[in-house]
């Protein structure tokens, strides 16, 4: 049974190509998990959320009870860019003289547009709610896309090591050039470049490089954990949803194989608006041969993962009571 196999894990991530109903089939199993007196926590990193649509009831950034052990969250990026920036804003503010304030704002005010920046701040918050799995919640689920930002968070701790060593590095040479001026008898004029970096009151040289490699290294240390979760067969499972047409086929296939290079473990692929058996009428009796074909080609492609096979609804998903349905479907 699907759901009770993913009761065993602390993390899952439930991905597809756009429209194909990732929001419902993560909402339908997280109210399934919080109905069992597990504390669920349901993500969405998608910009264009859904979440509070689909529950009939405002979300947004903060988390939200949605009834008896579940929480919902949507997670704004541009706000947690902001908060991300005011944050680094505030520790360079600790490390440098006075006189440097306003240029750390102006460069920073400059960082928040650079392309990425949103999307690493997105990342890290993600990062930190992958942290409070098994914690302060039983499971999260993350309503997100496979090839985006699962793969994203697997490559940042590689990147994070290369600009953390650089920036160490540098300051390392920088200390080792105070040094070596000092004992040739120079100094530092009041208000030259080195002066300022190291010119933070109250706080020796030392100190303010152990918090430099503390604050970085913290920072890098969230992907690094984050990544073994992703990896992690025990801890972690991804869903893989798409329904029967040719694109959705296509971009499955693809996010299964960047998936399976990164090692990244998919549980099950769920097979979503299959038409009913009785649906009658040329038209659709037409288009359920094509779908056919298609689940044919579903089966062949995607044989290795356990499938489970939904139908298209008569109606709207909309409400707690349509989406205990579809977790039914899920479980039975």
């Amino acid at each position: 049974m699907l759901l009770n196999a993913l009761l065993d894990h602390r993390i899952i991530f439930v991905g597809g190509k756009g429209g194909v109903g990732k929001t419902t089939i993560a909402a339908a199993i997280a109210l399934a998990v919080a109905d069992r007196g597990r504390r669920c926590l349901l993500v969405s990193t998608d910009p264009a959320h859904s979440l509070g649509d689909i529950f009939g009831e405002p979300i947004g950034d903060a988390e939200t009870p949605l009834g008896s052990h579940l929480w919902g969250l949507e997670i704004d990026p541009d706000a947690e860019a902001a908060r991300h920036i005011a944050l680094v804003k505030n520790n360079m503010k600790r490390l440098v003289h006075p006189r440097l304030y306003a240029e750390v704002d102006r460069q920073l005010d400059l960082a928040s547009h650079a392309p990425g920046a949103t999307e690493a701040a997105l990342l890290e918050r993600v990062a930190e709610l992958m942290g409070d799995a098994g914690h302060r919640f039983d499971l999260v689920i993350f309503d997100t896309a496979p090839t985006g930002h699962t793969l994203r968070l697997l490559s940042l701790p590689d990147v994070m090591r290369a600009w953390t060593d650089g920036l160490l590095k540098h300051r390392d040479r920088s200390r080792k050039l105070g040094a070596v001026l000092k004992s040739l008898g120079g100094r530092r004029d009041k208000g030259d470049d080195l002066s300022l970096i190291d010119g933070a009151e109250g706080s020796p040289n030392e100190s303010r490089t152990a918090q430099i490699t503390q604050i970085l290294t913290v920072r890098r240390g969230k992907f690094i954990r984050a990544r073994e979760l992703l990896v992690d067969a025990t801890a972690s499972a991804f869903l893989l949803v798409l329904n029967p047409d040719k694109l959705s086929i296509l971009e499955s296939t693809k996010a299964l194989h960047l998936l399976g290079r990164f090692n990244v473990p998919v549980a099950a692929i769920i097979v979503n608006r299959n038409l009913p058996e009785d649906a009658g009428g040329d038209f659709l009796r037409a288009r359920r041969l094509q779908e056919q074909t298609y689940r044919e080609e579903i089966d062949r492609e995607f044989g290795r993962w356990p499938r489970v096979c939904l139908p298209l609804l008569p109606h709207d998903v909309y409400g707690t009571d349509t989406l205990r349905q579809i977790a039914q479907l899920l479980v039975s």
